[in-house]
């Protein structure tokens, strides 16, 4: 005995495995393209971070900075610290609850840029003792640009205050009141490996899941698939 084929379930199904299919194979296709550009940056920082320093860029440079061409690159630079002018952000460490020490480094050509001389782990909550070199000093380390925004837990900035969460450097030295500072600031390279601050902090590891991801979504776009297919089977062996 045959049965009629039901259509509105039918076309309920269809709709429900069309926008299934659409949206985990897109899904897919997106993880697919975000793990070329992961694999791509992890080239293009790894050539960079063992590259020979080049000079940091100067001012009339930095409207072409862009993080895709300039982020991670060796640079070197040189001038005078602004110790009175320091800033201490918070972060977590191999060394426990530190902070990160970001110091102004004025330039003979009259700019500033702020250096990340590295971490200073915290004694009871407030900041360990370390040096703060005089005079002429040379930074080499890895061009950095703005952490504008804040990560999900993050607190604010709070300029008023002067008290900082975050290397937000436009922020930061437009609150100090640099009339010419850079829209970057430089990660020192390690120099002393047991004195502080301890440079050479940056991370430069990256997690790469794009595939995993992908094989996931594009399992659940061939399950949606074979689901709808078991269903028209269905239907068919009803006639």
């Amino acid at each position: 005995m045959s049965h009629p084929v039901r259509w509105p379930r039918l076309a309920l199904a269809t709709l429900l495995a069309a926008i299934g299919l659409a949206g985990f194979l897109s899904l897919g296709i997106w993880q697919v393209q975000r793990l070329h550009w992961k694999l791509d940056l992890i080239e293009r920082v790894d050539a960079r971070v063992t590259a020979d320093p080049v000079p940091a860029p100067g001012p009339a440079d930095w409207p072409e900075i862009t993080r895709e061409d300039d982020e991670y690159t060796r640079v070197r630079l040189s001038g005078e610290y602004l110790h009175d002018e320091e800033v201490l952000i918070y972060t977590p460490s191999d060394f426990g609850p530190a902070d990160w020490v970001l110091t102004p480094l004025h330039r003979d050509d009259g700019s500033i840029v702020m250096v990340n001389r590295g971490v200073v782990p915290q004694r009871q909550g407030e900041p360990a003792a370390f040096d703060r070199p005089e005079g002429k000093v040379s930074v080499t380390g890895l061009l950095r640009l703005s952490e504008d925004e804040g990560w999900l837990f993050s607190r604010d900035n709070n300029p008023a205050e002067q008290k900082w969460y975050r290397r937000d450097i436009g922020s930061i030295t437009e609150t100090k009141g640099f009339e010419q500072a850079a829209p970057y600031f430089v990660d020192a390279e390690m120099t002393d490996a047991e004195g502080w601050p301890r440079g050479g902090q940056t991370v430069v590891k990256f997690r790469n899941a794009h595939l995993s991801y992908a094989l996931t979504w594009f399992a659940l776009a061939a399950l949606v698939a074979a689901g709808y297919g078991l269903l028209l089977w269905q239907e068919v062996r009803r006639k």
